[in-house]
């Protein structure tokens, strides 16, 4: 299997070798495990010993759930292993141990020489699992679907991304970035020819996790209904969400329906973002807008097809899937007026404001909102973001330089 290197590793690399235990955590089927191999073959390119764990397998779950992790330690020394040299354990699924920061927690205070990198889906995020005895001896990184960079790179594109692309170029940008929009970023998608084969790899991670997540985490009484949430919130992505609404029209409690979302939430499906304003409470009180992460699985989960004309909320959904995975999901925002003037996204980040509006063509955008934004909160200029049409001036931007932002 050919090793891609993701993104992430460049934040990765420099904790490589500390005493910090260095977590991946992350939705199902986004590339973790790649990760952990590939900072392996990295380690093994600098002579540097390693050995991989995986939970998944049920002996190795039972030895690495020992109690005593001295058992750990003795199927190590097994393996040439010698006691106190410098070396370096990867496990996959960290979630799956019964309490995994007691056994993380020994080994880092009594084996140094021991770097541990674990992976493991945000369940145990969910279940506390991971405790305060293990402050201060973590470094935690959020792995999302391939960004835009990274699915050129899994396509094995002819083309590298320039600030001035040759009109062939751009063409290829633009038709490429149309297929990611479609497909979205999962890299068993990206990596998959044929396309049922894509929709059925996505149908298979929904019922996955379905099965092995969300059962594992609540009690749901009626599945049925379950899917139907996902339906609706699937075809409201990039819209106010009223969870009263949303309560009943699918006839499930209010606070069960909160608590859904918030599993959703902290397992990497979708995300809640908050109006931006001066005052918190208006943040609070106003309804929030609701998103998937990839464009690719909300098509599924929607329309049980890929779409092949652009829909709005599909590109849209797009774009905040490339702005958290360049800013944070934390640090995006929208805006709304009661006089019904609004901006997409909102970009907070180092106390900068920059507002950004989503359009399938620069020749739909008018700066009015954005003119008006910047005035009022003395913002970084705004931006448009769109795919197809004539850039302006350096504002209008195509969606693989949304880092300019920064």
């Amino acid at each position: 299997m050919k090793l891609y290197k993701r993104e992430i590793f460049d934040q990765i690399e420099p904790y490589i070798g500390d005493e910090t235990i260095i977590v991946l955590h992350g939705a199902r089927q986004v590339g973790k495990t790649h990760i952990l191999r590939y900072i392996q073959d990295y380690l093994t390119q600098k002579n540097q010993k390693s050995f991989y764990y995986d939970l998944e397998m049920p002996d190795v779950f039972a030895l690495v759930n020992d109690r005593i992790p001295i058992t750990f330690i003795h199927d190590l020394l097994g393996q040439q292993y010698v006691e106190g040299e410098e070396i370096y354990v990867f496990i996959d699924e960290i979630q799956y141990l019964d309490n995994p920061s007691s056994f993380l927690k020994i080994i880092a205070d009594h084996y140094k020489n021991i770097h541990l990198i674990v992976s493991g889906s945000s369940t145990f995020n969910i279940k506390t699992k991971f405790t305060n005895s293990l402050a201060g001896r973590t470094t935690e990184f959020e792995v999302f679907p391939l960004s835009f960079t990274e699915f050129l790179q899994f396509k094995q594109s002819s083309y590298i991304l320039t600030p001035k692309p040759s009109p062939l170029a751009l063409e290829h940008f633009r038709a490429s970035y149309q297929e990611f929009i479609k497909y979205g970023g999962y890299p068993k998608v990206v990596l998959e020819t044929v396309v049922e084969k894509k929709r059925r790899y996505l149908i298979q991670m929904i019922d996955t996790y379905i099965r092995k997540d969300i059962r594992d985490l609540t009690t749901i009484t009626d599945i049925r209904k379950f899917n139907s949430m996902l339906k609706i919130l699937a075809s409201q992505s990039g819209q106010l969400l009223s969870i009263k609404a949303l309560s009943n029209e699918i006839d499930i409690a209010f606070a069960t329906v909160q608590k859904y979302i918030s599993i959703l939430e902290e397992t990497y499906i979708l995300k809640l973002i908050s109006p931006y304003s001066h005052s918190p409470s208006i943040e609070i009180s106003k309804n929030p807008k609701i998103y998937f992460y990839d464009s690719g699985l909300l098509s599924i989960l929607w329309l049980n097809h890929f779409q092949d004309t652009i829909l709005d909320n599909i590109l849209e959904t797009n774009i905040f899937g490339e702005l958290v995975k360049l800013y944070g999901r934390h640090n995006i925002h929208f805006w709304r007026t009661k006089a019904g003037q609004e901006i997409d996204f909102i970009l907070e980040v180092h106390n900068h404001l920059t507002p950004i509006e989503v359009k399938t063509n620069f020749q739909q955008y008018s700066p009015k909102n954005i003119t008006h934004f910047e005035a009022k909160y003395h913002s970084q200029p705004g931006s448009v973001v769109a795919l197809l049409g004539t850039p302006q001036n350096e504002h209008y931007l195509y969606p693989w330089q949304l880092g300019s932002l920064s």
